[in-house]
């Protein structure tokens, strides 16, 4: 490992601070610059692996996991190991800064192998020692000796599947763990050194009530963890839950809508600030990881239908993990999607994604990735002020939290006026092509 140390710049004395990484000496000689130099002027970013492997499936999972015996694990373990060998010069040029283990079930999977392939990561990239290392886990699939081999070998960061406190309806959804689970698990990841534990909670269950919210809200609060993700049940069709869709037992959007806002009031309470539609945290707790997909940062993904965002280019693995470890061994496609963005997509994404945060979005950020007239865009959003659904502090644009309740329709109904003002000003004569599909799509 090599550490930083104070330098003498030509402004004078700057203390570095004290930043390594792992691996080699030879990336300095590669950088051909002193290390503070390399890590500042460097390009970050992060790495995502996934693991797709669980005991069973939850009734509401559609990411793509599937169970598997040891021979399987092995074999993947093997395939994915060399992938990430063979992917490491490619990004040669960058700093890792975030890496996380998600599935599936990483737990699952064992802690030893997680830390193999940590250790790969290690070995053949620039890795940061003060990189956030996240895996997700599930409380019934780890055990004391495994957090302790895990924090032990630099994972600093764990994100914990709780989804509910009420024993019952997490036995609906297909849970395997208790709470009981959850609070030992907690009361053991701080004991061997954990100082950043995220839990997942989702609202909105069959059968849940208001009431029912409120005390798992409460039960979480009490364990303090450092980061809280909630998100709104989401029925997909080939779930198990699908057959609720329609069912009287899934929470009213209205009721679900006083569960958000309640959740939101009740977190910033207790020192939760809400930086995503779905995320809180404590200060300076925030995910640095996924931070990165919302703020358009690069990063990259191994294992089956992971994505990556390299260089202006996104790209996506295939789905099936046979396909896919054919895939690695030289039989057949290993890329699922690769498209290079243009700028006119970018600034599409930074509206969707920037609306999504508390952070927000601005005319400057926005002229920088497009040349086109954010004024359009500014009108609605002055109209939504006035409906308590965006409000603008020192320039930078976000929604309310009742706002993000209605995001996907004020998001659409941005990017619209975005395409609007394009094509007046740049395609006149697509105008009323542009007003029918506006039409049409009034009337779905």
């Amino acid at each position: 490992m090599v550490y930083c140390s104070t330098k003498w710049l030509p402004n004078g004395p700057f203390i570095v601070p004290k930043t390594a990484f792992y691996g080699d000496k030879t990336a300095l000689k590669r950088t051909k610059m002193n290390l503070y130099e390399a890590i500042s002027m460097s390009k970050r970013t992060g790495i995502y692996i996934h693991i797709p492997f669980c005991i069973s499936k939850c009734a509401y999972c559609d990411f793509y996991s599937l169970p598997a015996g040891e021979g399987l694990m092995k074999r993947y373990h093997q395939a994915l190991t060399r992938q990430l060998v063979e992917a490491a010069p490619s990004l040669d040029r960058y700093y890792v800064d975030s890496i996380y283990f998600g599935g599936g079930t990483p737990s699952y999977y064992g802690a030893a192998r997680i830390v193999d392939l940590f250790n790969t990561l290690k070995d053949h990239y620039k890795v940061l020692l003060d990189a956030e290392v996240t895996m997700e886990v599930n409380p019934d699939s780890i055990s004391d000796k495994d957090l302790r081999i895990l924090r032990k070998a630099g994972v600093n960061r764990l994100s914990i599947g709780v989804q509910t406190a009420d024993d019952a309806l997490a036995k609906n959804l297909g849970r395997r763990h208790t709470f009981q689970h959850v609070t030992r698990v907690m009361e053991r990841a701080r004991k061997v050194g954990f100082q950043n534990i995220s839990l997942d909670l989702i609202y909105g269950l069959p059968s849940q009530s208001k009431a029912d919210w409120a005390d798992t809200l409460n039960q979480i609060i009490a364990l303090r963890p450092d980061h809280i993700s909630c998100y709104g049940l989401r029925i997909e069709e080939g779930t198990p839950l699908h057959v609720f869709r329609d069912s009287p037992l899934i929470p009213s959007e209205d009721d679900q809508a006083d569960m958000y806002l309640f959740m939101v009031e009740a977190l910033k309470d207790v020192g939760y600030r809400q930086y995503e539609v779905s995320n809180f945290a404590l200060p300076d707790r925030e995910s640095r990881h996924n931070l990165k997909y919302w703020n358009r940062e690069e990063y990259a993904g191994f294992g089956p239908s992971a994505h990556s965002y390299i260089g202006d280019i996104r790209y996506s693995y295939i789905k099936g993990i046979d396909e896919y470890l054919d895939a690695l061994e030289g039989n057949g496609a290993l890329l699922a999607s690769r498209d290079e963005i243009p700028s006119s997509e970018q600034s599409v994404e930074y509206l969707m994604l920037g609306l999504r945060t508390t952070k927000g979005i601005t005319g400057d950020e926005y002229h920088a990735i497009y040349q086109s007239s954010f004024a359009p865009i500014e009108a609605l959003l002055f109209d939504y002020e006035k409906q308590g659904w965006a409000h603008r502090l020192n320039g930078r644009w976000s929604l309310t939290p009742q706002g993000f309740l209605l995001s996907n329709q004020l998001i659409r109904a941005i990017l619209d006026a975005r395409t609007e003002e394009r094509i007046t000003v740049g395609m006149p004569w697509k105008r009323s092509e542009h007003t029918a599909y506006i039409a049409q799509a009034g009337q779905k």
